[in-house]
């Protein structure tokens, strides 16, 4: 196996890292046993071993903090040899509360062959580790007789209150007869001699009145020694007839100087009672390599032993790696398009297109219109076509190229948006029935999640045009917006487009956006067309005769084409008008073309405002008749910042219109500022200040308009679909030639 790739070698790790875990994990659950009540079982075994007449020796130790490398190699086996009767661990004998410290700790305290106690400390108590502590080993605060001495053990972690823990202590004291006392609690009570770095207030005994009611009772009952952890040092105190220890060197981080180093405390008690203490210091010296390496393991031991949730994630974690890995690696990649591929033979004769979209004609949109208009340029061109819809209440007598689909329930006031009944069979059967080359769809889920499934079953390309930016349409979703417009939506179309074999966009604006989302589907930037040639046709005798109808004289006339929705920015331009009245003297009209469900609350506005004279919602157009309004105007206005090219703004310039806009994206590729018209932030004033420039200044509305024609003249719709069949033709070929490999 060759392993001089890095990358090669990285992936083959994460496998084996993969397999190891796996293995360790089967090992945790199959051979390592839950422990309860342990101390249950240590005093059992401390009382057989120790009478009233014997001496004896214990061994306390502070901070083990699940060393394996200090504690479990080199206390232990000193421990076993030393002859000593037990083991007591002045607390932090966990490294946290953890369910995995726990398991950790009681696999190292097994190598022991003799009984231990533990003192509940600040690292048994954090991560909720109370409860784990009580249910593996026992309580919290506790005493033992052992010979003729008595261990008593308190909670300094403010779990148990410390009023109860005296009461508690006093009582017990006061009925009991042993001949030497000794104190177990994790907490120092004085600070050491030497200055501590890093030492905290909270690293102390607290409060102050729990340590003083402690000192007076320590006083009171002639406690011989007090055993503390919690700091890495070794200290000794003596007041009055009590010894004050802290010790904390069987494990944790240490500084190895003076008062911080590895050690253990020796005690030995006497028949008659008489205590004396000795400290043992531990030559360990680990290499901080093995430090980093004893660390680590327990941060493995630690993600796997809390259950199979960190198991399976950690794994999960460790697969995607390879997998990643694996595609860098293995799998070539070529960034640049193929050049090799040769589309003509499906340029040489028909195709067969099915296109799946949520809305068509009779709904009259932007979409459906493209959709139309792309339909008969391909059919011009020879090929055939099927279109996958809805149905809706009226549709044409006559449509051979369109499979209605059934609607499961209608939205919006009119009910202009179907949600079609995606679970017919019938159009399965129909699209098997028309046998397409490919599959062009115009929405990124419903009737477009269909299309794009039945293209993987009968394995066929599938094409996707960006028509729509979906974080714009969040109210129209049941779900909260901002976590829709921030994420769902961009995330919806990311995934869909990823799938599909090529996305068609109308601008470079929208190609931009698809990459920083993380598209990485073949892109193909291709502005919808427009019938350029219709809008020449129309006759002035039209114009004029629609002008009468209106009522209009001189006035200016403002054309906008939009569906009455939120998204399109409508009350914008209302109030923006409703200014612009006032700061100008001439006429105007602002003729709003087109339907909605948000009709009736924008006419209240118009009628709050008193703009009935300058703004009309003229309602719905036919399509054949939309060149004859557009030419009736004397410029466009928009406002829509949801757009992906903005037709409606080509059409207005194919009619000769200069145009006034927001900034966005799909708008912003198609008006070029001072040239064909005027987009701006979209703010008010400043979007105001342009339509009154074009109002006012006939020579520049003029200009414009000449340059608005011209610039409109090389979007037409024959060009488009000659332009799109040319990328059903290179998608296919691609797909022909994926086969072949």
């Amino acid at each position: 196996m060759n392993f001089r790739n890095p990358l090669k070698l990285l992936y083959y790790l994460s496998l084996l890292a993969v397999f190891l875990l796996v293995g360790y994990k089967t090992y945790l659950n199959l051979f390592v046993e839950d422990f309860q009540g342990a101390h249950t079982e240590q005093v059992e075994k401390i009382h057989r071993e120790i009478t009233d007449d014997k001496p004896f020796s214990f061994a306390v130790v502070g901070n083990i903090n699940n060393s394996v490398g200090v504690f479990e190699d080199y206390i232990i086996p000193k421990l076993n040899a030393s002859g000593i009767d037990f083991l007591v661990s002045a607390g932090n004998a966990v490294s946290g509360g953890g369910e995995d410290k726990y398991q950790a700790l009681h696999g190292s305290l097994g190598h022991l062959n003799i009984p231990y106690l533990l003192t509940f400390g600040a690292n048994e108590y954090e991560d909720f580790g109370s409860h784990r502590f009580y249910d593996h080993f026992g309580p919290h605060f506790y005493s033992i007789k052992v010979g003729n001495s008595r261990l008593i053990f308190l909670d300094s972690t403010g779990k148990t209150p410390w009023r109860w823990q005296i009461r508690w202590l006093n009582d017990l004291l006061n009925q009991d007869a042993s001949g030497a006392r000794f104190l177990f609690i994790s907490h120092p009570l004085f600070k050491p001699e030497k200055d501590i770095p890093f030492d905290q207030p909270e690293d102390y005994l607290g409060p102050p009145e729990f340590r003083e009611a402690l000192l007076r009772a320590v006083d009171k009952h002639n406690i011989d020694r007090v055993f503390s952890s919690n700091l890495s040092v070794y200290s000794e105190k003596a007041v009055g007839n009590t010894w004050f220890i802290t010790t904390g060197g069987a494990g944790g981080l240490v500084m190895n100087n003076d008062s911080s180093f590895y050690h253990m405390v020796r005690v030995n008690v006497s028949q008659k009672g008489k205590v004396s203490h000795s400290l043992e210091r531990l030559d360990v010296g680990l290499h901080p390599v093995f430090k980093q390496l004893e660390s680590f393991w327990f941060f493995i031991y630690s993600l796997f032993y809390t259950g199979y949730i960190n198991f399976l994630l950690i794994v999960a974690m460790f697969g995607a790696i390879a997998l990643k890995l694996h595609s860098v690696i293995f799998i070539g990649k070529d960034y640049y398009p193929d050049y090799d591929l040769d589309p003509t033979p499906w340029l040489e004769h028909p195709l067969r297109v099915a296109m799946f979209t949520n809305n068509y004609l009779p709904f009259i949109g932007g979409v459906p219109l493209s959709i139309e208009r792309l339909r008969r340029g391909l059919q011009e061109l020879g090929d055939i076509l099927l279109i996958v819809a809805p149905q809706y209440e009226r549709k044409p007598e006559v449509e051979n190229h369109v499979l209605r689909v059934p609607s499961l329930l209608a939205l919006g006031k009119k009910q202009e948006f179907r949600l079609a009944n995606i679970f017919s069979g019938h159009i399965r059967k129909g699209i098997r029935a028309f046998h397409p080359d490919i599959i062009h769809l115009h929405h990124p889920f419903w009737l477009g999640s269909l299309g794009l499934f039945i293209a993987r079953r009968i394995k066929i390309p599938a094409i996707y045009t960006y028509h729509t930016r979906l974080e714009h349409y969040a109210h129209f979703v049941p779900l909260p917006g901002m976590l829709f417009r921030n994420l769902i939506s961009h995330a919806l179309i990311k995934r869909f487009a990823n799938k599909c074999d090529g996305v068609i966009v109308p601008t470079y604006s929208t190609e931009e956006y698809l990459r920083m989302i993380g598209v990485k589907t073949p892109t193909f930037v291709q502005p919808t067309g427009i019938e350029f040639e219709r809008f020449q046709e129309v006759s002035q005798k039209d114009v004029e005769q629609l002008r009468k109808k209106l009522g209009l004289e001189n006035e200016k006339v403002f054309i906008s084409v939009s569906r009455l929705s939120n998204e399109k920015n409508i009350d914008f331009m209302i109030e923006a008008i409703d200014v612009l009245r006032r700061e100008t003297d001439i006429p105007f009209r602002f003729l709003m073309i087109g339907d909605g469900h948000q009709k009736d609350r924008l006419q209240n506005k118009i009628d709050q405002r008193g703009l009935k004279q300058q703004f009309t919602l003229v309602g719905p157009v036919p399509p054949e008749d939309m060149a004859i309004w557009y030419r009736l105007g004397d410029a466009f206005l928009f406002a829509s910042i949801s757009e992906t090219q903005g037709m409606v703004i080509l059409e207005a310039m194919a009619a000769g219109l200069p145009v006034v806009t927001v900034r966005s994206s799909g708008i912003d590729d198609v008006v070029r500022h001072g040239f064909n018209g005027f987009k701006t932030p979209e703010k008010q004033d400043l979007w105001r200040a342009q339509v009154k420039k074009l109002l006012e200044d006939d020579e520049l509305r003029d200009k414009l308009a000449k340059q608005a024609l011209g610039f409109a003249a090389d979007f037409s719709v024959e060009q488009f679909a000659r332009n799109v069949r040319s990328i059903y033709a290179s998608t296919l070929a691609l797909d022909a030639k994926k086969r072949l490999r």
